[in-house]
């Protein structure tokens, strides 16, 4: 239930890992990143507890909610382009500037071990987990996890879980290389990555074991399941690999599924209301 992490995700554990790696020296340039909304929140969070200065770049349609949180965090925020590869680019751009250290959401091998732990947390606490389902944007949460999971128990499995309005990662992985989509279309906003990370991939082909789809429908019905039956809010993201576990015949026992983060942006409830809707008619 990363829902309930600090910022509302687990991007806190990556951010704050890769913070703690910099030297004074680096930290005293401030950081620089790009996200679709809950990586800023946790780089912004990371950088205020060790004072140092954060620009964050996201996309325009960032929902409303985490961009003013990152800004309540203290860094500063630059809104541009349409999707996660758009602010990626022009934060790069702004790097190469000033020369401030890059923190990227996924593509870096110490914010893949910073979202590992989640693993590790997780078989500390129920060591008859079988399976790991996990949310798949760029690659990082489940680099991290798969690493941790296949160290411990090779036997475990992990299944990543794309949005199929948004399936780079999914793929790519079949295909055996990286494969980019021109444009990106889903409510889990959170993991609409048009290109998988060059570090991630391989880590992925080498420890995941199977990655699924679903559709924005069946994503909007785990949320709304999980407002009604557990009084507990996620967002697209994090509903991603629950709605795997409802629409797809997993053989598992005891499974381990990911809620990536909470951050839903409130208005957009009557939307994914209608989406709920519909897949319950069609079925």
């Amino acid at each position: 239930m990363e829902n309930q992490q600090k910022t509302g995700s687990f991007k806190f554990r990556g951010a704050s890992f890769k913070l703690m790696q910099l030297s004074k020296e680096q930290l005293k340039k401030g950081v620089i990143a790009a996200s679709a909304g809950n990586h800023a929140q946790g780089v912004a969070n990371a950088a205020a507890k060790l004072d140092v200065q954060a620009t964050i770049f996201m996309p325009e349609k960032t929902p409303k909610a985490k961009v003013d949180a990152t800004r309540a965090y203290g860094a500063e925020v630059v809104l541009i382009g349409e999707s996660f590869q758009e602010a990626y680019e022009a934060s790069m751009k702004r790097q190469m500037r000033t020369g401030a250290e890059y923190i990227h959401p996924f593509d870096d091998y110490d914010v893949m071990a910073g979202q590992g732990t989640i693993a590790m947390e997780v078989m500390q606490q129920e060591d008859r987990i079988d399976t790991f389902l996990v949310p798949v944007g760029g690659g990082g949460l489940i680099s991290g996890i798969a690493a941790a999971v296949k160290h411990i128990n090779p036997h475990i499995k992990v299944i990543g879980v794309q949005s199929a309005g948004a399936s780079a990662m999914y793929q790519s992985y079949y295909h055996k290389r990286v494969k980019s989509l021109d444009r990106v279309s889903t409510i889990a906003e959170g993991i609409a990555v048009k290109q998988p990370g060059e570090r991630t991939l391989p880590l992925i082909n080498q420890y995941v074991d199977d990655i699924v789809t679903v559709t924005d429908e069946q994503i909007a019905s785990a949320i709304i399941y999980m407002l009604e039956r557990n009084k507990t809010l996620l967002e697209g993201a994090g509903a991603a690999a629950l709605a795997a576990l409802f629409a797809h015949d997993i053989n598992t026992q005891h499974c381990a599924t990911i809620v990536s983060g909470g951050n839903l942006d409130i208005s957009t409830l009557p939307m994914i209301q209608r989406l709920a809707k519909k897949l319950h008619q069609s079925a």
